[in-house]
């Protein structure tokens, strides 16, 4: 069985629209205070652009774990 990790952060735009970052195999155990900081800072210096809008607000952080096992 294989296993895949992704860190998901959910924003809100100006557009009132959501919008998602999702990081591959994040550094583990993820650590919820990092991972706030990390996002203020991404609201803060405003370095990503979307159809969507501006992003103007973190909403949600998730860390999604997924598991396949091959049949044939």
């Amino acid at each position: 069985m294989a296993s895949k990790t992704v860190l998901q952060l959910e924003f809100l735009t100006d557009q009132n629209k959501r919008v998602r970052i999702t990081i591959p195999s994040p550094k583990q155990p993820v650590d919820a205070a990092a991972v706030q900081n990390a996002m203020d800072l991404i609201v803060q210096k405003n370095v990503f652009a979307y159809p969507q809008g501006v992003i103007v607000k973190r909403a949600a952080a998730t860390q999604v774990v997924t598991d396949s096992t091959e049949i044939a």
